[in-house]
């Protein structure tokens, strides 16, 4: 057998191996909630962006909920402001609160153009078109930290709608309250309500880490599938801190909420959606219902 013959058969390979997640999750809705490094490294913003199009491309549903708090950040220090956080959210005031509503519309509209150039439509929406996202105001341990919101309703029709007419719905975290002021929105908190509301089949957190862990200090206790009640004894065992905790809940918080699957993806790794979704063996760490039958054997 030819060298390029070879190289053909390990492409064929990989097509075969992916087929059956094709099938299963045909015209399933899959939520990627795009943060971290990812939005930074020009690199990967491409392969992610390239990756949820091929899902779309490939029968799926996607919806894109996108974060940008490093370049908020950038932006507050360009105007003389010191970026300032309580328990890992960030304080923000009126005008902190402005710029965060023009950094997120800019990152919206570029990801956006990045859909459009790899032939497939897309809209960039915020959480106050259609009334996607109603929030109330949020606290931190009772602390005012300003125009930052608490989701409290969710309206998917204008998603439904987008989806329906085949275009890529693309979120930007920001919603409204009862009196219409603008508030900004974890966008963690923003893709687990959006998944649950659409009746998500897979919600997938691009992250700065490979995965979960049994033990963060040991690499090798990396969890490649772990069900729901099997996350909360991770918890109730105090093994989970840090940043991953609040992400843990919300995971659990959307498979309670039947939302069938859960991915945890290290968005370091170039292509690391298409591995962990269509692969033997995942790239990072999927969280499942209890009834769901595991997709990974030893």
């Amino acid at each position: 057998m030819r060298k390029d013959d070879e190289k053909y058969l390990e492409k064929a390979a990989v097509l075969v191996e992916a087929l059956p997640y094709i099938q299963k999750f045909n015209r399933k809705v899959i939520v990627v909630k795009y943060g971290g490094s990812a939005m930074v490294d020009e690199n990967l913003k491409k392969s992610v962006i390239s990756d949820v199009t091929l899902l779309k491309l490939v029968g799926f549903k996607p919806i894109i909920v996108h974060g940008g708090g490093k370049e908020i950040s950038k932006w507050v220090g360009k105007v003389g402001k010191e970026p300032e956080f309580i328990n890992g959210l960030r304080v923000t005031d009126e005008e902190t609160m402005e710029i965060a509503e023009m950094v997120l519309g800019r990152v919206n509209k570029s990801l956006v153009s990045m859909v459009e150039s790899l032939g497939v439509k897309a809209i960039g929406i915020s959480g106050k078109d259609g009334g996607l996202l109603k929030v109330k105001k949020k606290y931190s341990d009772g602390k005012d930290i300003g125009y930052v919101g608490e989701i409290s309703e969710v309206d998917p029709q204008i998603l439904f709608d987008m989806m329906e007419k085949d275009f890529l719905p693309i979120i930007c975290p920001v919603g409204l309250d009862d009196e219409f002021n603008t508030y900004n929105i974890n966008a963690d908190d923003a893709a687990c309500a959006v998944a649950r509301a659409v009746g998500a089949n897979k919600l997938a957190f691009l992250t700065d880490i490979e995965g979960l862990y049994r033990d963060f200090n040991d690499k090798s206790s990396l969890i490649s599938e772990i069900k729901v009640s099997e996350a909360k004894e991770l918890i109730a065992g105090g093994t989970i801190g840090g940043g991953m905790l609040p992400k843990l809940s919300n995971c659990i918080d959307a498979i309670e909420a039947g939302v069938s699957r859960v991915h945890i993806i290290d968005g370091r790794i170039p292509h690391s959606i298409l591995m962990e979704i269509f692969s033997d063996r995942g790239v990072g760490t999927a969280i499942l219902g209890d009834t769901e039958e595991k997709f990974y054997h030893e």
